[in-house]
Parts: structure tokens; sequence; C-alpha cells
């Protein structure tokens, strides 16, 4: 389905053969239009900076996100978009832009029909769908991990190795076959024994299971997690020693969902429940805390302090829009996007649990720095959320984590970024030594560009701005690929 046509002086470009204004026309959806309208094309250009981009800058930085290839088969969801990733590679102090779709199977089916197949979560589910009632779309998350790139999805499927710099779909990744349940995205990966902890989630039992991933990218324990039904599970956080579950009262509606329909519903009534659990243990050792009810879609870092286990993450009181609302707080359909910076504590001797807001301002989609994950740490780099009726990030906020205490840049008037992503500086030495850099878009123009700050000065602003020279859609999360992880890479199974 694809084909290529030529291009601006040092630019290569691939146009998929459909039209993005079918699809705007086909399903109306304000993640359809502006900032989030999906583009069609797949381009490789190297950029233009203004400023300097550093010598010791050096690997890939690479965005997952929503974007449909075909007009949406019913009413459109941001999340039931086919996947596109959206990457730069600094070299030698230069930057290479290029951009592609994770070519799915779901995505092939599609090409070979000429049109969607797949209804979104905002219809009834089809269950006579071959691999699920749900289109795999790979759109949500990245992890690099035994030497692979893997796109992941949100609701859980087999996830698809990308190769660097490429950005090419190798094809569906199994570690080693020794795999047999979905993965779903926000994975952990500890840095310092390079096993990753996984899991998924289904509507059926076992509601929720649990693998560790070796650092040679095969699974080496698996457990099923008992839960009281079935929820809509988004993250989960690791320490040094344990793995921790988040069970929120967030699920489709248990009657509709026994005759076949998909209605989400949040019971305030029921506590936040935080299981604890060794990290090679069997489910049955976890151990559950109760505190106040809420949603979280996810954390930033979690770790081990003397008897107590800290969690920092985007609390949210209320994660349904069914009440009365302001135009300040962000929806996505039913979806009510209120996040705070939260910290909770959990006693493994005595039980306790102690929690404390650490911040009044919304920010959501996290980072930090990814070589501390799971051991003690200050910072974060949190999107701060705009004003406006979607979900849009207007700058990004540098938290001290520990005070609450953080440092702001914003990006302009009428200018939204994305998912920010650390790079340490080649030769690191402390937390905060490296970069943030994000992708911004201006809002009517479409003028798009990826920003490098330090961050250690934060409040500065960019030291570089890199030119793209094609609208990038404002998407989901992101990965920073180091030059010696880049090295590394394996193509192969």
């Amino acid at each position: 389905m694809l084909r290529c046509r030529s291009g601006p002086p040092g630019i290569s470009k691939r146009k998929w053969g459909i039209g993005m204004t079918a699809i705007a026309e086909t399903a109306a959806s304000a993640y359809l239009e502006g900032v989030f309208a999906p583009i069609n094309t797949e381009i490789d250009a190297e950029c233009t900076v203004t400023g300097e981009l550093p010598n010791d800058l050096a690997g890939v930085f690479v965005r997952n996100g929503s974007n449909p290839m075909f007009p949406p088969k019913g009413r459109y969801h941001w999340f039931d978009g086919d996947g596109m990733l959206h990457a730069l590679h600094f070299e030698n102090g230069r930057a290479t832009y290029r951009n592609r779709c994770v070519r799915t199977q779901a995505l092939a089916a599609e090409c070979a029909a000429g049109e969607a197949l797949w209804t979104g979560i905002n219809e009834r589910p089809d269950f006579s769908q071959p691999g699920g009632p749900f289109k795999d779309t790979a759109n949500t998350d990245l992890v690099f991990h035994a030497g692979r790139l893997l796109a992941l999805w949100w609701l859980g499927g087999p996830c698809y190795q990308v190769a660097l710099p490429s950005l090419e779909t190798v094809g569906e990744y199994d570690f080693g076959g020794t795999l047999s349940t979905g993965l779903t995205a926000h994975p952990k990966l500890d840095p310092e024994t390079g096993e990753l902890m996984v899991f998924d989630y289904s509507v059926l039992p076992p509601y929720l299971t649990y693998s560790v991933m070796s650092a040679d990218g095969r699974m080496v324990h698996h457990t099923d997690i008992d839960l009281p039904g079935p929820r809509l599970l988004h993250d989960l956080a690791i320490t040094e020693r344990h793995t921790i579950f988040l069970d929120f009262p967030l699920m489709w509606d248990p009657e509709l969902l026994a005759r076949g329909k998909t209605k989400v519903t949040f019971r305030d009534d029921i506590p936040a429940r935080f299981g604890i659990l060794g990290r090679h243990a069997e489910g049955e050792a976890i151990k559950w805390f109760e505190a106040e009810s809420c949603y979280m879609y996810h954390t930033i870092n979690a770790w081990e302090s003397g008897d107590e286990v800290v969690l920092v993450g985007c609390r949210i009181e209320n994660p349904l829009a069914d009440r009365p609302d302001h135009e300040t707080v962000p929806r996505i359909d039913v979806l009510r996007l209120e996040p705070y910076l939260h910290e909770w504590r959990f006693n493994l001797v005595t039980g306790a649990v102690r929690e404390r807001a650490l911040d009044d301002v919304m920010t959501e989609f996290p980072r930090m720095n990814n070589a501390r994950l799971g051991r003690p740490t200050r910072y974060a780099y949190s999107p701060r959320i705009a004003e406006q009726p979607t979900l849009l990030f207007d700058g990004f906020v540098k938290y001290d984590t520990e005070s609450g205490a953080g440092t702001s840049y914003g990006y302009g008037d009428r200018r939204f970024g994305g998912e920010t992503v650390f790079a340490p500086r080649v030769g690191a030495t402390t937390e905060d030594d490296g970069y943030v850099l994000t992708f911004v878009t201006e809002a009517g123009t479409g003028a798009s560009e990826a920003i490098v700050v330090d961050a250690q000065r934060v409040e500065d602003g960019p030291i570089a701005r890199i030119e793209i020279p094609q609208r990038v859609p404002i998407g989901y999360h992101a990965w920073w690929v180091g030059a010696a992880d880049l090295d590394a890479q394996r193509l192969t199974p």
C-alpha cells in the first residue's frame, strides 16, 4: 500500500495512497483535527538546527502515537489509531528525522482490504474478528530491551520489533517463543539487571498476569495475580526487589460486559489497591495495601526506603467525565484528565499507608532518568496540561519529587508538546546531567520542531531547536536509545 514520490532536496518521502481529508469527514472527533490530525507521509530528512547540538548527545529519540491510516469504522477514539513512530537520530552534532507506521498484522489486513476492518473502543466489540475484537495497533509505548526496540499497545497484545534508526518494522516479537500471553504498554526495565517486568490483563480470568523477561530476552518467571474482576489497568512500578501492581476501580461495566457491551465505569466507593510482590515470587504471595479511591495512568518511580516502599505518580481523583465539567480540564470522550503529582508510602512490616499530594499543577506523561528506575531519585520531567478541552501540553515541569517543588518551561502561545524524554549526557555521573527532549507543534500552522533543553538549566529554555520538515501530530510515549544501546542492537530473534 506504500508508494514512493520525490520530495524536496535532502528529503526522501513515501506517501500512503489514502487521504486524510476523508478521515476527518468520516468520523468527527477533536482528536482527528488540528495538531492531532493524522498524516500520510513517511519521510527521511537531514534537519536544520537553530542553536547548537551538543556532541555529547548521541542516540535516537523516538516517539509513538495514534495515526489512523484509513477512515475509522464508527465513532473514533484517540486510542484507536494505527501506531506511527517519529524519531530523531543524533550523531556528531547532527540530527536526522524520520517517521514510519508500525506495520502490524491488523494494518496489513486493512491494507489488503483497502479500508478499516475493526471498530474502535467507542463501538460494540466484534468478537468474530481474527485476533480479537479490538485492533492491535502497537500505538502506545516503546521500550528498548535485550537489544530490541519494541512497540506496545495499551490493551495488550503481541509487541512489534522496530529497527533503528530506520524505524522499519521487523515483525512480531515473542521473546524467543517464551511468552504466550499478550504484553501491554508500560513494562518496566531494570537498568542494572536488564530484566523487563511485564503484565497483561483480560476481561476473562486470569484478569492479570505478570512475567519477568531476562536480560537476554527470555521469560524466566510467570504468574497470575488474583483480582476481584476485570480492570482497566495501565501501568506498574518496580523497586530493586519488588513489583507494584495497581488495582483501581476503573472497569468495564460488569453487567454490560456480560451482554457483550463495553462501557467504562468508575466505582469511587471502592478503595484503590496497591499490590507489592517480590520480583520473582508467585502471585499468591502478593501483599495488598488500600488507599483512597483514585486512578493513575502513569507512575514515575518507586524505591525501597527502610521498611517502606515509596511510589510517586500522577493521581486522578475521578477519571470519568460523568459529572459537571470545566473547560480547563481536558477530556478524551468519557475520560476526564485531571492528574496531580502524588506520593504513597507502604510499610511492608505494619501494613500502614501514607499518602500526600506534592503539587496542584496538572501534569501527566511523566518521565525520569531511566538509568535510575527502581532506585531512589529526585527528579521527574512532567508535561504540563494546558487549559484546553483536549489533552495538550503547553510546557513541562522539572520536579523535585522529594518536596514537590518544580521549575517550568513553557512552549509559547498555541504551541503544544508531547512526552519528554531524558537523554543522559555521554559520560554523565549525576541524575540530572543530561538533556530533555520533546516534539513541539504549533496550532494553526502545524509547524513542528524538536527542542533540546539542558536538564540542569530548564528555566533557560532550549539550547537547540530542530526544524521538522512536516507536521508531527500530538502523540503518546517516547524512549531514548543511547548510542551504546544502538550499537548493541539485535535484529534477529
